[in-house]
């Protein structure tokens, strides 16, 4: 039997959208995939509020996270870490021969626009990675208020994951002044694995033009030069694009403004519960995620067996990430879900709570 998804990623995928990637098959180089490409690129602009360039990659979000070290820093990356994945890029940078510092708080916790500003000031740094929602903890630390912070050091590359929250909140990459925005297509986009999309400045690509080794897949030039022709630099994901540009047209039929109040809806209706029910956040107040609730299990309760009895309803839901696995579980609440959905699988928690 297939278990719905309410797990931080992959999330469910809606039947009409499955019905969208099962489009039949065509060439890459052919004027069909150009003019599906040519589609769905001002569509993604729209979605992510930016004149600039929106690419795909075939490959999730991690892909792209490499790309924008190889291609955005020149001197030394300051890297934000409080959880599992913002550590993931500063592994990252040091696997990639980039000089590297994180800039460090405990999991649970937020990257603060203070924090940013007085490492930032000491000059050391052409280059700054901020995880926006970090899916370890369920903490969205403050993007606007950073991204204001980043300002006041116009040498420096401003590079997001956006990967847990790219369609699920307002990111207005143009305003923000964001070098490189990503996301994989797995979570709020509510596609199969698989596609990464991500926001390019042309700032970022111009001083990707004085970066050496930027690599062959991810080479942003490369994306550059290919988008030009309607192309992706390498065999694209044909599939999961016919998805995507199904995807932009629900969003955009939903109504930006109304996709984004659903989200927040779900969010505060997923708190509300575990306030209810005697548990408590792990993520700080106020830096409580938008896509996904993490909770800390101070009542002891067996997830495993909890996620058997869900079985037999038809859903799942997460454990904890890594160090807090056990300690914490995870709700999401992104895509397509809706807050009647989400309501049902608290409800049938609040059965096995009462067993």
């Amino acid at each position: 039997m297939h278990k719905r998804l309410f797990i931080p990623g992959p999330v469910e995928v809606s039947k009409d959208t499955l019905q969208a990637v099962a489009t039949p098959m065509i060439g890459h180089r052919g004027s069909e995939f150009s003019e599906l490409y040519n589609r769905v690129h001002p569509k993604l602009q729209k979605i992510l509020y930016t004149n600039s360039y929106v690419f795909t990659s075939t490959s999730s979000g991690t892909g792209v996270m490499e790309g924008a070290l190889r291609n955005l820093v020149n001197k030394r990356v300051l890297v934000s870490c409080n959880g599992a994945f913002s550590d993931r890029w500063f592994e990252m940078a040091a696997e990639n021969g980039k000089a590297a510092d994180p800039l460090k708080v405990e999991w649970g916790k937020a990257i603060t626009p203070e924090m940013v500003d007085k490492a930032l000031a000491t000059g050391k740094y052409d280059a700054f990675t901020f995880t926006h929602n970090e899916t370890s903890t369920g903490v969205m630390s403050p993007l606007e208020e950073v991204a204001e912070v980043v300002k006041k050091y116009p040498d420096v590359s401003f590079m997001v994951d956006a990967v847990s929250s790219m369609t699920a909140v307002k990111i207005e990459v143009d305003k923000l002044g964001v070098d490189c925005l990503l996301a994989g297509t797995q979570k709020a986009w509510a596609l199969p694995p698989g596609l990464a999309v991500f926001a390019v400045s042309k700032r970022a690509l111009e001083k990707a033009k004085t970066v050496p080794n930027r690599g062959t897949y991810f080479d942003f030039l490369g994306f550059l030069k290919y988008h030009e022709k309607g192309q992706t630099p390498n065999t694209p994901a044909i599939s999961l694009i016919y998805g995507l540009e199904h995807q932009c047209d629900k969003m955009l039929k939903e109504g930006l403004d109304n996709r984004f109040a659903r989200h927040l809806e779900m969010a505060k209706c997923c708190r509300q519960w575990v306030k209810d029910r005697g548990f408590q956040m792990f993520s700080e107040n106020p830096y409580h995620s938008v896509t996904l609730t993490c909770a800390t299990n101070n009542k002891g309760i067996d997830i495993g067996a909890l996620n058997k009895f869900l079985a037999t309803k038809g859903v799942v839901i997460s454990n904890g990430y890594g160090k807090i696995k056990d300690k914490t579980f995870r709700i999401a609440h992104m895509g397509d879900c809706t807050p009647a959905e989400l309501k049902e699988v608290l409800g049938w928690i609040d059965e096995f709570l009462n067993r």
